[in-house]
């Protein structure tokens, strides 16, 4: 009051829920929430202003409370994706509990309240600057038009990740700043750029540093992009990225790489059927899509392109639908009524048990009635309200459906052979080094016999030690019991999963 300021102070205290939740997702425990109840200040100003006024409340504030260093959050010089602008700093209160202060102005509080679209009775006089909200509005739209998969699971995957995931920032060797999910690489760095930049990137320079493709950059870091006319995409880029728009590109290059090769392929297939005296026609295409369990006819030109199929198989091929072997075939056919699936060699493997989500667990589930999913088919998870998990196929007649209006409640399902499938965890372990600590830990995996152990990692500092383990396991229940014999070793404090190597 005494700056003149126009302005209202609101108290919130946050719902159990959301502690719950903050604690799960970000793992802390519920001494290190420090928002358990906030100050909201809300001031009126114009659009030229805001900023400058911010900082002079928060100044304000920090004069009369001791602000947390580390818990300062500045979203309005650098807005999130979502819109979200506001000046977020936690203050030491009375009797000594922690406060946070949230500092807004009225159309950054009504942007936060009521969502982006709010924002557009701000837009009259407005120069025709690209604003925040029409940048978040260009991202959608650009997810939406480059997304090409047919899998409406992963695509909403995608979609959530791009939009929601923690952000980083990051510049160019001119000082221009981009924003990108928390985990892009350098490679999704190039593609934000430009899509011919990503496809000839050959590798960045990170503050000065050469680093691969498969970097992951961090906030504040300044990256230079290497490019080659001689470069172009290739399969295992798509394991680097994590961006929408990278992936997306990164596979139209790669199916129009295929397409041209598959062009060479079904002008030498044509030729090797001539000469082995059987008709090239969709038939016989279809029967070698078959027989060669492959998706398309494309697939089929790409294998025999690039020697995959070769003329071995094309022969044994050929023997089945001629001369004596090919006639008693036809009369097989034409007598018993056999389907085509006879023509296809046996699957090996035995395919017995379903899995479910990225961490592919068993869980309970039922057999959607609609349309009899059997082992092999490909399939999914429909989480019921009330008879658990259906599994249906993925061209079941209720899928499009299902995947349009209940896209949060599908969980990923595959079939797995139980007896053999395995998979590999990574395990990370600290605590306090003594000597024979690494024996024991050795010793703790070479006794459970169903576990392989793959690599192990140690390093010790000023007497604490870091390692990670990576080891195959069979399902959730035998890593999580590895994980608790682990714990037990006497000096180790933590024992968890992680997922980066």
């Amino acid at each position: 009051e005494a700056e003149g300021l126009e302005f209202e102070i609101k108290g919130r205290s946050k719902s159990i829920n959301s502690i719950y939740r903050k604690t799960i997702n970000q793992g802390i425990p519920f001494e290190e929430v420090f928002d358990l109840f906030a100050i909201r200040v809300i001031y009126r100003s114009d659009k030229k202003n805001e900023k400058f006024l911010a900082w002079k409340i928060y100044s304000l504030v920090t004069d009369l409370f001791i602000p947390n260093p580390k818990r300062m959050r500045d979203w309005i010089s650098q807005p999130k994706t979502t819109g979200y602008e506001s000046l977020h700093v936690t203050v030491m209160g009375p009797q000594a509990r922690w406060v946070e202060v949230q500092i807004r102005s009225e159309r950054m509080d009504e942007v936060a309240e009521m969502g982006i679209a709010a924002h557009y009775k701000y837009k009259e006089n407005v120069s025709d600057d690209e604003t925040k909200v029409d940048e978040w509005i260009h991202q959608v739209r650009e997810m939406l038009e480059q997304e090409d998969t047919k899998d409406a699971i992963e695509f909403m995957d995608n979609f959530k990740f791009n939009l929601y995931s923690k952000e980083i920032y990051v510049f160019t060797p001119k000082g221009d700043l981009h924003s990108l999910p928390k985990g892009a690489s350098s490679l999704d760095f190039a593609y934000s750029i430009h899509t011919n930049v990503g496809d000839h990137c050959l590798g960045a320079k990170v503050n000065g540093k050469l680093y691969p493709l498969s970097h992951q950059l961090q906030s504040g870091d300044q990256v230079e992009i290497i490019t080659s006319t001689q470069q172009k995409p290739k399969l295992e880029w798509l394991e680097y990225v994590v961006t929408s728009k990278a992936r997306s590109k990164i596979k139209a290059s790669l199916n129009s790489d295929k397409r041209k090769v598959a062009e060479d392929g079904k002008e030498i297939i044509q030729r090797k059927l001539r000469h082995l005296k059987v008709d090239f026609s969709e038939n016989t295409i279809n029967q070698l899509q078959q027989y060669f369990k492959l998706s398309s006819s494309q697939d089929v030109f790409y294998n025999v392109a690039m020697g995959i199929i070769d003329n071995n198989d094309l022969r044994k091929f050929a023997e089945r639908n001629t001369g004596f072997t090919g006639l008693i075939n036809r009369f097989r056919k034409s007598t018993f009524n056999t389907s085509k699936k006879d023509d296809i060699p046996v699957e090996k493997t035995k395919l017995d048990s379903l899995v479910f989500g990225n961490d592919e667990e068993r869980l309970d589930y039922e057999l959607a009635s609609c349309c009899n999913p059997i082992p092999g088919d490909k399939v999914y998870g429909f989480i019921t309200v009330s008879k658990g998990i259906k599994v249906h196929k993925v061209d079941c007649p209720n899928s499009v459906s299902l995947q349009a209006n209940y896209a949060y409640r599908i969980i990923k399902a595959k079939w797995i052979d139980s007896s053999q499938q395995e998979f590999k965890a990574l395990i990370e372990l600290q605590g306090l080094d003594r000597s024979g600590m690494v024996s024991d830990i050795t010793l703790v995996i070479s006794k459970n016999n169903s576990l392989n152990m793959h690599s192990i990692n140690l390093s010790e500092d000023a007497g604490i030690f870091d390692g990670k383990i990576t080891v195959s396991v069979k399902n959730k229940a035998e890593l999580e019991k590895i994980m608790m014999e682990l714990k037990n070793i006497e000096g180790i404090q933590s024992v968890k999963r992680t997922y980066k190597n």
